[in-house]
């Protein structure tokens, strides 16, 4: 018998959103990780927020959410608050009952903005990581860094001559309109020497001019640095600056510095690391390094003199910890792709570095049940 296709919905639903949700959902593991290192930020969520005055959107419903942001791809927070006002399972995930109202996109933009204040970020990444479950998946003694570039959220036409932008500024309109042409004015960059010296991005001040390599174009970008255990390749550290040739050394440094203890540790690395003072700071650091030999011949016929000689190579470690270092591009291939950080959708340093950090943490939920169910 032919069912037939009536529109008439139930006047009450006594079904709830936990009983939408599959018990074998891959989001079930990962919101129970959530929930206990979030149990533990409480405290530090305490000291952020007032005692008084109208109630903001709970943290750990916004973080949540932004980890959904990450997970599933959503190219923006107005879309992610347009997907949790129909979407059950992150309506499930985030903490919402089925009839509350979602918040207004720049209401959750504002709200945000506050736990930049107290790097939540990197306390967050820090309270999975430290959960009893999760700690034994780690490495305490053997580390792997590298870092990318992260497309800034400004075009090449915003790059300008910092007198000229300054005085285009003056002359502009309250609209940021240009008498020269309008704000998408054309631009002819034919002839003309830029560097980030004597020019800047009028939408991004803090985003550089730079480039990965020979033969590759230049982008207005900043730099991700990511440091890796290697036992299963989870990121135990991360950090942005603005991007230059010797942001990653100066970022590995800081991050071998947090991982300083009694032990010591290694640190395996690619030939951009390959400086004598980068191996030297590393080694004052009690930390061994497994970096790349860089003793390329240049072009004017010379062999370039490599910091790493046979002390460190001779071990079967060495070799070891070159192999496995090369699994750092997996995360960085994830945040860019799944966690949408090809570009990044914010402005500064610090936003872009606090949304970096937080989608760093989400590729660790995403392995770490896998990892969990595999030992």
């Amino acid at each position: 018998m032919r069912g037939e296709d009536r529109r008439t919905g139930e006047l009450f639903s006594y079904v709830s959103c936990e009983a939408r949700v599959p018990a074998d959902h891959p989001l079930r593991a990962i919101r129970a990780l959530v929930d206990e290192a979030l149990e533990v930020l409480s405290p530090e969520f305490e000291r952020l927020y007032s005692k008084v005055g109208r109630p903001s959107i709970p943290p750990e419903k916004l973080l949540r959410a932004l980890l959904l942001q990450a997970f599933f791809t959503i190219r923006s927070e107005r879309q992610l608050m347009e997907q949790l006002d129909y979407n059950l399972l992150f309506r499930w995930f985030v903490g919402l009952p089925m009839d509350a109202a979602v918040w207004d996109a720049t209401v959750f933009t504002k709200n945000r903005d506050r736990l930049l204040e107290g790097e939540v970020a990197d306390k967050f990444m820090a309270a999975v990581l430290n959960q009893e479950r999760v700690r034994r998946l780690l490495s305490h003694d053997h580390f792997s860094v590298d870092g990318t570039l992260i497309e800034a959220w400004a075009s090449m036409k915003s790059f300008r001559p910092k007198e000229a932008s300054c005085r285009e500024d003056r002359d502009s309109g309250p609209d940021g309109a240009s008498p020269s042409g309008g704000r998408n004015a054309e631009r002819n960059f034919r002839g003309e020497k830029r560097s980030n010296e004597t020019h800047g991005s009028t939408t991004d001040p803090e985003a550089r001019l730079y480039r990965k390599g020979d033969g590759q174009s230049s982008v207005l970008c900043f730099m991700g640095h990511l440091m890796m255990e290697n036992r299963n390749g989870l990121v135990v550290d991360a950090e942005l600056t603005c991007a230059s040739g010797t942001a990653e050394r100066e970022a590995a440094l800081a991050m071998a510095e947090r991982r300083k203890g009694r032990r010591r540790i290694t640190m395996g690395a690619d030939k951009a690391y390959d400086t004598f003072s980068f191996v030297d700071g590393l080694r004052q650091r009690r930390v061994t390094p497994h970096i790349a030999r860089n003793d390329h011949v240049t072009k004017t016929g010379r062999r370039r003199t490599s910091a790493i000689d046979g002390r460190t190579t001779r071990h079967a470690g060495y070799a070891l910890s070159q192999r496995i270092r090369k699994r750092i591009e997996e995360a960085f291939g994830w945040i860019k792709t799944v966690g949408g950080l090809a570009q990044t959708r914010h402005r500064g340093t610090a936003r872009v570095g606090w949304m970096f950090t937080l989608t760093a943490a989400a590729y660790n939920l995403v392995r770490i049940p896998k990892l969990l169910e595999a030992g």
